[in-house]
This record gives C-alpha cells, structure tokens and sequence, in this order.
C-alpha cells in the first residue's frame, strides 16, 4: 500500500514536468534552423511543390493551431512522421531504443564493477596507494571527453592492434545472422536464439564503445562510493563493531556498505539517465543506430517530429528512473518512504 502511495505521489509530482516538456521541445523544434518542407522536397524542388508539402505538413498554420494539434496527436499516441525516414516516430525509436538501453546498460555495468570495488577498496585504506590511484581513476575518466576517448580506443585497438572488429555498428550481417527481434537488445536475442557466434559477435561490438562510455561514469560512482564508505565507517555503529570484535570484512560489507549503498544508488540513477543523452557522440563514432545518432540525424535535417519525440522519450525515460529509484532507495532504507 505505501508502495502504491509513493509511485502515485511520484507520478503525480511528474506531471507539471512533462508538461513544461512538451511546450518547451515543441518551441525549440520550431526555433531550428532550416525548412524541414524544403528538406522533403529535394534540392530539385520548385517553390510551389515546397509551399504543397508545407501545407501538408502543417507548416503554414499559425503556432498556436500547430501547438494544438501536436497536443492532440501527442495525446492519442501519435510523434507525428518524420521527414528524413518516412515513417512514423514512435516506429522510428522504438526500434532504436533497444540499441542505445543496451549501450548504456553495458556501459554502468562496466563503471559499475571497476568504480564500486575501488571506492569502497579506497575508503578502507585512505592515504595509501589503492587510495590515490582511486583519485587519479576519477580524475582522468572526468577529464577526458568520451567522443576522444572513443576514437583513441579505435585508434589503437583497431587501426594499430587489430584485436577489436570494424566499429560498424552492433553486429555485421556479413559474417553473422541477425536473430530474430525479442527484446531488441541483440546480447540476449542471440542468446534466445541459440546462436553463440553472433552472441559473442554482438559482445565484441559492444566491447570498446561501453568503454569509451563507461569511463566517464566511472569517476562519479568511484568518488560517491569512497565518500559515502568513508562516512559509514566513521559512524557510531561501525566503530562500536570493532570494539565488539567483529571482522573487517563484516564491518566493511555487512555495515558500512549497506548503510552506504542508499548515496549509490541516488547517483546511478543521475549517472544513467545522463549518459543515454551523453552516447550521442559515441554512437556517432562506432556507427551505433541508437537514438542518439537519430536525434543528431533529426537536427541536421530539421525534422520537427523526430526531435520532438526524442526529447519527449527522453523526459519520460528520466522520470521513469528516478520513480525506479525513489523504490529502489524505499527497499534499502523505509525511512526515506516515512521521511518523505
């Protein structure tokens, strides 16, 4: 039942963003530059053909009346089709998503198994060697930009040693089967489907732009790791532990860490919504069809719909998650349900 409460107050709590969403991504679509009819209709297209397709777009009405229909649309599911592919946005994502939820999924995991180990290793021993070269992780994975790191690692990794394959995307048709769409996330269809060449094919396209990715969320949850470990620690109730004579080990991962988990799970939620915006780059780079490169692609092109329903799928993705962690951090600590 508090459950239930949480996720209606969340929800509700939601709302007033969405709609502030949808006015503003609805203005600054429009403040684009370029004519998405001019787009459509060609370099070869005469002034009267661009005015027929504005029409048919909807262009030429007055913005209140293109507001009011896009609310309309909006509301009965309809992004509207977008100018560059011909079909419809909602088509146009759903088939993208999969690709850039994978990405970055793939990308927390790997900041995920380096950062936590070496922010609660750096807590328990700060000032010494494992200590300083947390900081020194953190500070290099914030320093530089993922799309440079995503080229030097093709760069040495492909170009120079040759032991990572063509960054061509998530899996070569020529060498591999494509399986058949599940879940649209191809690391587990190819499982589904039985077919372990492709899996691990899909694997190793995967390999070097998690990395590139990874990286740069990997200084965040090292130093909130360290710090949130550093304060357990130092609490009443860990200290009266070792005056009780209990392990290090228990100390550490039966107290400390758990007490320190709720800190951690606030900045992987920031940490994960920020990077399905942060791949944008780095699917450019490895030619990843994620939603990243579809709303650069939208930009270019001036496609109102496409960015549009980006920037709206996005907003719903970002309060999805952090609902997921308001329950997530209910489950650790039931004070923060009381407290709130």
């Amino acid at each position: 039942m508090k459950t239930a409460v949480t996720v209606a107050k969340r929800i509700a709590s939601a709302v007033p963003s969405l709609v502030g969403v949808v006015v503003v991504t609805f203005l600054l679509a429009r403040a684009l530059p370029g004519d998405p009819a001019a787009y459509y209709a060609g370099s070869s297209a005469t002034p009267e053909s661009i005015a027929s397709i504005r029409a048919h777009l909807g262009l030429d009405r007055p913005l209140v009346w293109q507001f009011v229909d896009y609310v309309w649309k909006l509301a009965h599911g309809d992004l509207g089709i977008s100018v560059s592919s011909g079909k419809p946005v909602l088509e146009d994502l759903a088939v993208r998503l999969p690709a850039s939820i994978e990405l970055t999924g793939m990308a927390l995991l790997f900041a995920l198994l380096i950062g936590l180990p070496l922010g609660v290793l750096a807590a328990t021993k700060p000032g010494r060697l494992v200590d300083h070269l947390c900081r020194l992780v953190v500070t290099v994975g914030a320093a530089f930009p993922t799309f440079f790191v995503a080229l030097m690692l093709v760069f040495v990794c492909y170009y120079k040693l040759g032991i990572a394959p063509e960054p061509l995307g998530r899996l070569s048709e020529i060498y591999y089967t494509m399986p058949p769409p599940v879940t649209g996330l191809l690391s587990i269809d190819t499982l589904l489907a039985g077919d372990i060449d492709a899996f691990r094919g899909a694997i190793a396209q995967l390999v070097l732009p998690s990395i590139s990715l990874g990286l740069f969320a990997l200084a965040p949850i090292a130093r909130m790791t360290r710090a949130a470990m550093l304060t357990a620690l130092s609490s009443d109730f860990c200290r009266t532990a070792r005056a009780m004579g209990l392990s290090s080990g228990r100390i550490v991962f039966g107290y400390a860490l758990r007490n320190a988990l709720l800190p951690i799970v606030n900045i992987l939620g920031m940490v994960f919504s920020f990077l399905l915006g942060a791949n944008v780059l780095v699917e450019q780079v490895f030619a990843w069809p994620g939603v990243g490169a579809y709303a650069v692609n939208a930009v270019i092109a001036s496609d109102y719909a496409a960015v549009q329903g980006f920037v709206l799928m996005m907003a719903i993705l970002y309060v999805l998650l952090n609902l997921a962690v308001d329950l997530v951090a209910t489950a650790i600590d039931p004070r923060v349900a009381y407290d709130g």
